[in-house]
């Protein structure tokens, strides 16, 4: 009896431990912060890495989360939803864009409040974008252009004329010149 005692009263300890802990992880990790927080929506041409639940930043701190994406169908851009701290208030010139941690980090939207005096509202949408931009895309690029022109045959572009330009004028080439014959040693011939 004095065993089943001792080990309840370890199983309830054990609980509460796991409960505070949860707790403590719930509250720092901002995932709170957000609740009741004000709804705003933002169109990108691009949000790869952005998921219902990732950060909004402003300025390294988070001040809300995605809490939807769906697709426009008449100009195919994507809508997110955004749900921000209401603490946090921002203009309608505020800018939102899709960027990375760094090279291989997650993404997340930073938004860059502007110098208006309109504040937005609950529904309010942010209109200054600028989608995710593809890392691999960019690699691929620098890689394959830095090598155009260096051996291969393929050249940057630099020597055509633009499109619709009339092409420089070649100069005209010079005749070769005949080969002048020898002119024959001169001897001092004079008579004595």
């Amino acid at each position: 009896m004095k065993n089943t005692t001792v080990e309840t009263a370890i199983g309830a300890l054990v609980i509460l431990i796991a409960a505070g802990f949860f707790a403590f992880a719930y509250t720092t990790s901002g995932k709170s912060t957000t609740t009741g927080g004000y709804r705003l929506t933002a169109e990108f041409d691009n949000v790869a890495g952005v998921n219902t639940g990732t950060d909004v930043r402003l300025a390294g701190i988070k001040v809300g989360t995605v809490v939807s994406q769906s697709l426009n169908p008449d100009n195919y851009q994507a809508v997110v939803t955004m749900s921000i701290d209401p603490k946090v208030k921002l203009t309608d010139d505020t800018t939102a864009k899709v960027t990375s941690e760094g090279l291989l980090g997650s993404n997340f939207i930073a938004l860059d409040p502007g110098g208006s005096d309109t504040l937005l509202a609950d529904g309010g949408k942010i209109t200054n974008t600028q989608g995710s931009v593809d890392i691999w895309t960019l690699i691929s690029t620098a890689m394959f252009d830095s090598n155009k022109g260096k051996g291969g045959g393929a050249t940057d572009g630099a020597d055509k004329p633009a499109e619709g330009a009339q092409p420089a004028p070649q100069p005209e080439a010079q005749p070769e010149a005949a080969p002048q014959p020898e002119a024959a040693p001169q001897t001092d011939t004079q008579p004595q």
